[in-house]
């Protein structure tokens, strides 16, 4: 079964909140399509609006997207100097 996406994004149209973590995009119905950094990271590619229907499908490649702040007892990755 197809899924039926209002539009497909490139992520460099949608907008980034790092503090959230999420990448944001307008919808129509005047709220805002999002996708978390942790789904696309997993190979998710849809964003939805939590006020409508709506979904978009989002078009990037993984390597692109920043990598997420290491958690709680992981080590930041070593910084070359």
């Amino acid at each position: 079964m197809a899924e039926n996406f209002y539009d497909e994004i490139e992520i460099e149209d949608m907008t980034y909140d790092g503090t959230l973590q999420i990448y944001h995009y307008p919808c129509p119905c005047g709220d805002r399509f999002e996708i978390g950094l942790a789904d696309l990271l997993d190979g998710e590619d849809i964003g939805v609006c939590p006020s409508c229907s709506l979904m978009i499908k989002v078009i990037f490649e993984v390597e692109d997207l920043p990598q997420p702040p290491p958690g709680p007892g992981q080590a930041a990755p070593p910084v070359p100097v």
